[in-house]
C-alpha cells in the first residue's frame, strides 16, 4: 500500500496564512505567533503579507493589548457607531484597526452592529433633516425677495432642485414674471 501524497504546499500555506491572518487580527502579536507556530519570523510575516493583512504599528498593538486603552477605544468607536451613524469602516479609520478589530471592540464594548440597511435608513434621516434646514433657509431667503436663479446659483443647485427645496418647505411661490415685450391679445374675428 502507497503512503497518501503530502498535501500541495499552496493549500498548506493559504490556510496557515489565513488562520495566521486571523490569530493577528484578534490582536496577536507577530512574536507570539512565531512562538505559537514554530515558524521564523520573516516566514511569519511573509505569510501575514500573502493573506493581505493590514499590519499594525508596534503603538497600535500596545494600543490594543493594554486594557484600559482597549476599552476606551471601544466605548469611543462604540459611541461612533451609536451617536454618529458610522459604518464598521469609517471606524476601523478612526480606530487604526481592521475593520474585524473594530466590529469586535464595538460588540465588547456593549454595541450591536448594524445591518447595511440600518445605517442606510440612519443615514437617510440625519440626511433629511439636513435638506429640510436648507430647505427653510432657502425660504427664507426667497420670502426676503431672492430669486430663484439667484438662490441656485449661490448654493451651487440647480433651479430644479431649489424649487424642490422650495416646495418641501412649502413656499408660497410668486408669480413668473415675464421678459421681453409685453403682448397685446387678440380679438378673434
Amino acid at each position: 500500500m502507497n503512503p497518501q501524497p503530502p498535501p500541495a504546499e499552496a493549500e498548506t500555506e493559504t490556510v496557515t496564512a489565513q488562520s495566521l491572518r486571523e490569530q493577528y487580527e484578534a490582536g496577536a502579536t507577530v512574536a507570539d505567533l512565531v512562538a505559537a507556530s514554530g515558524m521564523s519570523y520573516g516566514t511569519v510575516l511573509n505569510r501575514l503579507r500573502e493573506a493581505g493583512t493590514v499590519m499594525r504599528s508596534s503603538w497600535q498593538t500596545r494600543r490594543l493589548r493594554d486594557g484600559r486603552a482597549r476599552r476606551n477605544l471601544a466605548a469611543r468607536l462604540r459611541h461612533l457607531y451609536e451617536q454618529q451613524g458610522a459604518t464598521l469602516t469609517e471606524l476601523a479609520a478612526a480606530g487604526s484597526v481592521t475593520r474585524r478589530v473594530a466590529r469586535r471592540l464595538l460588540i465588547e464594548a456593549g454595541g450591536t452592529a448594524r445591518t447595511t440597511q440600518q445605517t442606510l435608513r440612519m443615514r437617510t434621516a440625519t440626511d433629511a433633516a439636513a435638506r429640510r434646514k436648507l430647505a427653510v433657509g432657502l425660504r427664507a431667503r426667497y420670502e426676503a425677495g431672492a430669486s430663484v436663479p439667484e438662490l441656485a446659483k449661490e448654493c451651487n443647485y440647480s433651479v430644479a432642485t431649489v424649487y424642490r427645496l422650495l416646495r418641501l418647505a412649502n413656499t408660497r411661490m410668486r408669480p413668473q414674471h415675464r421678459h421681453g415685450p409685453a403682448r397685446t391679445t387678440r380679438k378673434r374675428s
